[in-house]
């Protein structure tokens, strides 16, 4: 019996240290164990807005693939080559990962947004099927007329790990914030909500990336510079495995201001440590945190983050009952493993049929 085969399709570097990329790096080489053979390849940088030179290499790759490949591209990139996915619909299995719908990016424009929407709505027209990371994003994808049961949902792993030592007693709360600096992760108004508790005791370290969106970044050291609180907010940049580690272990809180989330992989993993949380109600986030593990408030209300803020910073007791939610809530996160099974099924599945979602019916 031959091996299952795939091709697997991602914007930039898979290296890239964001919760999609590691969803897609940690599926291949589960799926790689599960015995299928996964060629990867890049679609070019600059997605969901590629500049001639990446569609070039888009459409490079995509003719090459041979006739009757099961096909899985990620939605970064599928959603924004509508109109080439549709050229190869008829010779080609495609399988659409969708973190979360292009559209809803925050700091889009207008004009922006409805290019992404038009777009995405003609590439996912020409997979055989969906998969998308959270249950929350099966209601997104209503709006693009793709169907429930043409989705199949893989949530993604969570590795194991001990428990957070938190700080030491009589430090500053130490808060954590894993996110890149992009508009959609909320951190100006995490930074603003801060700055109306100076008379509390704490510490916040913000890990990930300013690559992606420079002047967002920008306007976030300048926002903590404008509120006197260089020596509180240490904006640790992008961290690999031990120093993320390293500062999970030494928080004694989680906290992303997300204006969406198609999962929240940074959220699982604050939960794996038994972090208590306070998040938005943005997304697939209620999904991902447990009432009893956190506290979720409207994305975008400062006034109500800095409430959350402020309770958890007085109520050692209710900090305590949140972190119990957050260890009881670690037995209930899959693992990488099962989410790589699941994904091998649902691939099976779509790739058994004979043709795309929008056959039969009007396109944009």
């Amino acid at each position: 019996m031959s091996r299952p085969h795939c091709h697997f399709l991602f914007p930039g570097a898979l290296d890239t240290r964001t919760g999609g990329f590691i969803y897609d790096r940690r599926i291949i080489e589960g799926l790689r164990a599960l015995g299928w053979t996964v060629q990867a390849a890049s679609l070019g940088e600059g997605y969901p807005f590629p500049a001639d030179a990446a569609r070039r290499q888009a459409q490079a790759v995509i003719e090459a693939l041979p006739d009757d490949s099961l096909v899985v591209a990620d939605g970064l990139a599928f959603g924004a080559l509508g109109a080439l996915a549709q050229a190869h619909a008829g010779r080609l299995r495609w399988v659409a990962l969708v973190h979360h719908p292009l559209a809803l990016e925050t700091g889009l424009d207008e004009a922006g947004r409805q290019t992404l929407h038009a777009g995405e709505t003609l590439a996912l027209a020409a997979a055989r099927g969906v998969i998308v990371t959270s249950p929350g994003t099966v209601q997104d994808l209503a709006c693009h007329g793709v169907a429930p049961g043409d989705i199949q949902v893989v949530l993604p792993g969570t590795d194991p790990a001990p428990p957070a030592d938190g700080s030491a007693a009589g430090a500053p709360l130490q808060l954590l914030c894993v996110a890149s600096l992009t508009p959609r992760k909320g951190h100006l108004a995490l930074v603003q909500a801060l700055a109306g508790l100076k008379d509390h005791r704490w510490q916040l370290r913000c890990a990930g990336s300013d690559r992606f969106d420079p002047d967002c970044a920008a306007q976030v050291r300048s926002a903590i510079d404008a509120h006197g609180l260089a020596d509180r907010i240490l904006l640790a940049g992008e961290q690999d495995e031990a120093g993320l580690a390293r500062l999970y272990g030494g928080a004694d809180a989680f906290v992303l201001a997300s204006f969406h989330e198609g999962y929240g992989m940074a959220l699982a993993e604050a939960l794996a440590r038994g972090l208590p949380v306070i998040s938005t109600r943005a997304g697939a986030i209620p999904g991902t945190v447990p009432p009893d593990a956190g506290e979720l408030v409207p994305p975008g209300d400062v006034d109500a983050l800095r409430s959350a803020l402020r309770r958890l910073m007085e109520d050692a007791a209710w900090r305590t009952q949140l972190r119990q939610g957050a260890r009881r809530a670690r037995a209930l996160l899959p693992d990488w493993p099962a989410s790589s099974a699941g994904f091998a099924r649902a691939l099976q599945a779509f790739g058994a049929r004979r043709q795309p979602l929008g056959q039969g019916r009007e396109l944009p």
